[in-house]
């Protein structure tokens, strides 16, 4: 079965990344953008996704910076 993950920073953690893109786009002439969070997307194939769970605390994200959000399915 396929998964994927979305980790992001969570809400008030540093998100230097973020910062970079959301000052970039207004020279690149793109306006009204705020807010920006740049996280990472994980895809595996998973024979049972009651592990998933698992496997974002112990591997995929940190929990104590990151917030994730599991999407299994195609």
């Amino acid at each position: 079965m396929k998964a994927r993950v979305l980790i992001r920073p969570k809400a008030g953690i540093l998100d230097p990344q973020g910062i970079a893109v959301e000052r970039a786009l207004p020279a690149l002439g793109f306006s009204g953008v705020s807010e920006v969070h740049v996280g990472r997307l994980v895809e595996l194939e998973v024979e049972d996704e009651t592990q998933l769970e698992d496997m974002c605390r112990k591997l995929l994200a940190n929990p104590l910076i990151e917030d994730y959000e599991i999407l299994v399915g195609s």
